[in-house]
């Protein structure tokens, strides 16, 4: 699908959805503005075009006994294109790390780690992250308190004139 240019209409729709991701296509639809059907062929273009990638249940970690959160910097050995690679799918492919991320500084990746305890957080690093391929040096920083949850994503820099597609609404 060719890329096509948000306008007002996408960023409301956008902003509704981070908030709540479970709304009615006919509730959201009345909160922006839009009568339901070009609402909903607004939703399905950016689902198409992967602008809108999935909808989840987003749950508070001390609830599931997900009470340590870790910041994880990684060195890597060497920079070969392979050996990054397996890299990054070692580190995908475990569900402990909730997100990760090729940084620049003192860090080749920064991985954000979820585990229950600091017990859980040694066998976990021990046994699973000195192990992976090409891991040269980790640093970990423990979150004592998570002062802002994962938000939305900020959308006031996307384009608020009106495109050709919103003249048809």
């Amino acid at each position: 699908m060719p890329k096509r240019e948000l306008d007002a209409y996408d960023r409301r729709i956008l902003e509704a959805l981070q908030k709540n991701g479970r709304l009615t296509n006919v509730e959201l639809a009345e909160q922006i503005g839009l009568s339901p059907s070009p609402c909903l062929r607004r939703v399905r273009l950016m689902e198409e075009a992967g602008v809108i990638q999935g909808y989840e249940a987003r749950l508070a970690p001390d609830e599931v006994g997900l009470g340590l959160t870790v910041f994880v910097g990684v060195k890597v050995e060497r920079h070969h294109e392979r050996d990054a690679a397996q890299f990054r799918q070692e580190v995908s492919a475990l569900p402990e790390v909730v997100a990760a991320h090729l940084v620049s500084g003192e860090s080749d990746f920064l991985l954000q780690v979820v585990v229950p305890d600091l017990r859980a957080y040694e066998t976990f690093l021990l046994g699973t992250l000195l192990k992976l391929t090409g891991v040269k040096d980790i640093r970990s920083n423990f979150a004592i308190q998570t002062v802002k949850p994962h938000g939305p994503l900020p959308l006031d820099h996307l384009c608020l004139l009106y495109t050709s597609d919103a003249a048809d609404d």
